[in-house]
C-alpha cells in the first residue's frame, strides 16, 4: 500500500500500515488522540529542517537542485516551446488572505537576505494540497478519471464547511529545491477548548481519501506523512548561491540558512499562541473564504483549470 509514497516520515515513529487508507493509520497508532497527531506533525518538519540544514551547511553540499521544468517556463529561451507534460488531479485548499498577507512577508525576507533570483509562488496561486488525486499523467489520462469523480466532487470540496481543521505555529520548512511554509495541527491553543480541535487537519485527509476511492478514483498520491504545508519559493538558478567560477559557495548557502532561521525565530516570536491569543496570519482554518478546489491540468506551480471550487465560511 505504501509503495507510491515517495516522501520520507521523519516523524520519529513507525506507523504500522493495518488497512486501505494510510491516513486512518496515522490516526489508529495516535489512539485518535489530537495531542499525538500534533506531536508527530510536530516532529516530522523539525527532523526533517534538521536533516536539510545538515546537507545544506556540510562542506559536500553540491548547491541547490534547479527545477528545470519551472526554469524552462519562466525563461523560454532555454527551450522554446517547451510545455510542461505532467498533468495532475487535485483537491487543494486556498489559504485566507491573512495568510497570505504573511505569505508574501516571509518571501520578502526570503528574498531580501539571501535568495533574489528564488522564484516565488504568486499570491493567487497559493495552495496546500489537502490531496493529490494523482499526479505526472496524461491528459488523457486525467480526462478518463474526472467524470467518476465528478457526481461526489460538490460533497468533497465541501467538506470543509462542517468538518473544520485548524492549523497554526506557521514555519518555513525547505529541502535542495523549494521552500514551504509548514503549519501544525491546533490542539486547543488560543484559548480554545481542545474539543474544538478534535477533527485535524489528518482527520480531513483521511476522509477526502475515503471519499475519492468510494467514488471509484484509486488514490496514487505521492506522500501520506504527517505534514501541513504549501511551496512558496523553488529554485531556479543557482546564481545566488555559486561564486564567479561556478563553484558552490558555502558562505552564500551559509547566509541562505541563517536567513530561514531569523524568519523561523521571527515567526515564532509574533505569529505562535503567545498569552492565550493568536495574531492576524497565525492561525489558518482550513475552509476559511474558500473551500476546497478540485482542480485538473498543468498545475505544479498554480496554473490549470478549476472544476469546483467549495463554499467558504
Amino acid at each position: 500500500m505504501a509503495a507510491f509514497y515517495t516522501f520520507e516520515d521523519l516523524s520519529g515513529t513507525s506507523t504500522p500500515v493495518t488497512g486501505d487508507n494510510p491516513y486512518q493509520d496515522l490516526i489508529a497508532a495516535c489512539h485518535n488522540d489530537p495531542t499525538q497527531i500534533q506531536a508527530r506533525y510536530d516532529a516530522h518538519r523539525t527532523n526533517r529542517n534538521a536533516q536539510q540544514r545538515a546537507k545544506f551547511l556540510s562542506p559536500d553540499f553540491p548547491g541547490v537542485t534547479i527545477d528545470e521544468i519551472l526554469a524552462k517556463l519562466e525563461d523560454p529561451t532555454i527551450e522554446p516551446g517547451f510545455v510542461d507534460w505532467r498533468n495532475c488531479l487535485v483537491f487543494w485548499a486556498r489559504p485566507p488572505q491573512q495568510v497570505r498577507s504573511l505569505i508574501a512577508e516571509v518571501q520578502r525576507r526570503l528574498k531580501d537576505a539571501a535568495a533574489p533570483n528564488l522564484w516565488i509562488m504568486p499570491p493567487m496561486n497559493l495552495h496546500m494540497t489537502a490531496m493529490e488525486v494523482t499526479h505526472s499523467l496524461t491528459p488523457e489520462e486525467i480526462d478518463a478519471l474526472v467524470p467518476k469523480l465528478k457526481p461526489d466532487m460538490a460533497e468533497i470540496a465541501n467538506h470543509t464547511l462542517d468538518h473544520r481543521a485548524r492549523l497554526f505555529k506557521p514555519m518555513v520548512s525547505y529541502d535542495a529545491q523549494a521552500l514551504a511554509l509548514s503549519f501544525l495541527p491546533a490542539v486547543g491553543e488560543g484559548e480554545k477548548s481542545p474539543d474544538v480541535d478534535s477533527y485535524t487537519y489528518h482527520h480531513l485527509r483521511r476522509d477526502l481519501f475515503t471519499k475519492i476511492q468510494a467514488a471509484g478514483v484509486k488514490v496514487a498520491s505521492r506522500y501520506a506523512i504527517p505534514s501541513a504545508h504549501l511551496t512558496i519559493g523553488r529554485f531556479i538558478t543557482k546564481m545566488d548561491f555559486e561564486t564567479a567560477d561556478g563553484e558552490v559557495d558555502h558562505s552564500r548557502v551559509a547566509n541562505l540558512i541563517a536567513a530561514i532561521e531569523d524568519i523561523n525565530e521571527w515567526l515564532q516570536a509574533e505569529y505562535w499562541p503567545k498569552d492565550g491569543s493568536m495574531k492576524n496570519g497565525g492561525e489558518w482554518i482550513v475552509g476559511e473564504e474558500k473551500g476546497l478546489e478540485a482542480r485538473e491540468g498543468r498545475l505544479w506551480y498554480g496554473g490549470g483549470e478549476r472544476l469546483y471550487l467549495g463554499k467558504g465560511f
